[in-house]
């Protein structure tokens, strides 16, 4: 579980999720274009300055995604993409997390959870035009076949678009498309420019 202050409380972990300087992508623009497409519907907001990311149900719901990392805030947002009603209303969806430093088994256990997540990330980043790369999040562990996690990720990605997404992410990639000039690229050719398979 995240810290939600703004100084460091014990010891904290680098940021795991490849970070860019993208020009033009800011988290604080994902804050505001969050809060405009989904406030008034499901009463959640998206905020950075966590030291570690964090799901805080109350009123509103809180999204707290890391420092101002563009590429926290999309991974937080996929998570909340996945969770259902019921999951929404616990801290941290109720999931139970194995930090950093995982053996193979719960690492194969992190991966086979994380591939929808990373998939939906790898369209919102597709829709804004930011580079996207997987995350193992194990850099103290087993952090198994990265190239294998990526393709499975890919896979989930193209299947999400020729099944067609669920609202919410659906909604968050238009937001996102309009917002970065990007709605005549289409999210399959976008996934194509983005998707840095290793």
């Amino acid at each position: 579980m995240g810290d939600l202050g703004g100084k460091p409380q014990g010891q904290t972990k680098a940021a795991t999720i490849p970070q860019s300087a993208v020009r033009g992508h800011r988290s604080d623009d994902l804050d505001r274009l969050f809060r405009a497409t989904f406030f008034p519907s499901y009463a959640t907001v998206l905020e950075g300055g966590a030291d570690e990311p964090l799901y805080r149900p109350g009123n509103p719901h809180r999204i707290c995604y890391t420092r101002d990392y563009f590429r926290s805030a999309l991974h937080e947002i996929a998570h909340w993409c996945v969770a259902g009603p019921a999951r929404r209303q616990q801290e941290d969806y109720g999931y139970w997390y194995a930090p950093d430093g995982r053996n193979a088994a719960q690492q194969a256990e992190f991966t086979r959870v994380e591939v929808l997540p990373q998939a939906y990330e790898a369209l919102f980043c597709a829709a804004c035009g930011h580079p996207f790369r997987v995350s193992l999040d194990n850099l103290n562990g087993d952090a198994g076949d990265e190239r294998d996690f990526a393709m499975k990720v890919r896979e989930k990605a193209l299947s999400l678009l020729e099944n067609g997404l669920p609202e919410r992410p659906r909604l968050w990639c238009q937001a996102l498309a309009d917002f970065y000039g990007r709605t005549s690229i289409s999210l399959e050719e976008g996934l194509g420019e983005v998707f840095d398979c290793p």
